[in-house]
């Protein structure tokens, strides 16, 4: 860092500083740029709370490079000066408020592929464990062998190569340890990220499971028979997975009716009739609305119309910020579970959307 810079470079408050950045994203955004903010988390205790957000702070804590410098960007994510934090394969993009707009490229390098295998391998078997890994939610034993310091998914410091436009000449500054920090925050909603970033797709450790070996295991140990429950499954992924098939059963011959059955019969044939008319002009009204198509697509552009972001959206539709995430980049048509495709229905129908 130039001497000029550390001792003679004006001070600037926070409220001035937000002023400027908003001027700056707004002449941004007019050329096209999309910002992803991060927000302000000055209302948390701890900077990152979830497992997958926890465990990136303390693995670049761990190490003597970045132990010293990394508590200088505390302040910086806290207040809200990270503006802008993309993370797409092997790179981290970012824009942080100091004393002007600063720009930050992070690249880190894609996991050996060797690595890769021996996590897919070590988790073998272990098909509970992982659906308890998508939800950051884990075990201590997969836990140990994902946040494993030298073979886990976290990278190490000789592969992350750092750049800030800024004038401070240091390898980690301020605005740099603050975007390392808001990574840990974004993983906290968007945990699959993490595997987007090391080149990885989470999906190959549910592939590499073999079920029989799952549920085998499972048997063994309980005594008795144990399934996978298709709802539970369904929450991880935020949407239906197709029900068992029920196997058919051969009607029994039913028996001469007497008088009294006949006129109870009737009875309850005309009640039924009542019934069926009534849920014939409920579905012949929601007809007349427009059915809600679920895609990617329709989903982006749903939440665009109401002006939310992902996590007042997953609010709206009680469901979480990873399963918005999760439907908007999956692409294509969506099979959502009936409530969640029900609230979305509703919300198109309120902002007249053509859905």
């Amino acid at each position: 860092m130039s001497l000029y810079y550390s001792h003679f470079a004006p001070y600037v408050s926070v409220a001035q500083r937000r002023i400027n950045a908003q001027k700056e994203l707004a002449k941004l955004q007019k050329k096209g740029r999309i910002i992803e903010p991060l927000g302000e988390l000055s209302h948390r205790t701890k900077i990152a709370t979830s497992f997958w957000g926890s465990a990136w702070c303390k693995h670049l804590e761990s190490f003597s490079d970045y132990e010293n410098r990394l508590p200088r960007g505390r302040t910086y994510v806290r207040n809200g000066s990270v503006l802008h934090l993309a993370i797409t394969p092997g790179r981290i993009e970012s824009l942080v408020q100091g004393s002007s707009l600063y720009e930050q490229t992070i690249t880190i390098g894609a996991l050996p592929a060797a690595t890769w295998k021996t996590l897919q391998s070590r988790s073998q078997g272990k098909i509970g464990s992982l659906i308890e890994l998508l939800q950051g939610k884990v075990s201590g034993e997969i836990m140990t062998i994902v946040t494993h310091k030298d073979d886990g998914l976290f990278p190490k410091p000789k592969e992350i190569k750092l750049s800030c436009s800024c004038p401070d000449y240091a390898g980690l500054c301020k605005h740099l340890a603050a975007v390392l920090y808001g990574v840990g925050a974004r993983l906290d909603s968007r945990p699959e990220l993490l595997f987007k970033l090391r080149g990885v797709d989470h999906n190959e450790l549910i592939s590499a499971v073999d079920p029989a070996i799952a549920l085998g295991s499972a048997a063994k140990t309980s005594g008795r028979r144990r399934t996978l429950d298709t709802t539970a499954l369904g929450d991880v992924f935020g949407i239906d997975l197709e029900p068992e098939a029920t196997p058919a059963v051969s009607p029994a011959k039913p028996k001469p009716a007497s008088k009294a059955t006949k006129s109870a019969t009737k009875s309850a044939t005309k009640s039924a009739a009542k019934k069926t008319a009534k849920k014939t002009a409920k579905k012949t009204a929601a007809k007349k609305s427009p059915v809600f198509k679920a895609s990617s697509a329709s989903i982006c552009k749903l939440r665009s119309r109401l002006g939310l972001t992902r996590p007042s959206f997953a609010a709206k539709l009680g469901v979480s910020s990873a399963s918005i995430a999760n439907w908007e980049t999956k692409g294509g048509p969506l099979k959502l579970q009936a409530a969640s495709l029900a609230r979305l229905q509703t919300l198109a129908r309120e902002s007249d959307l053509d859905a």
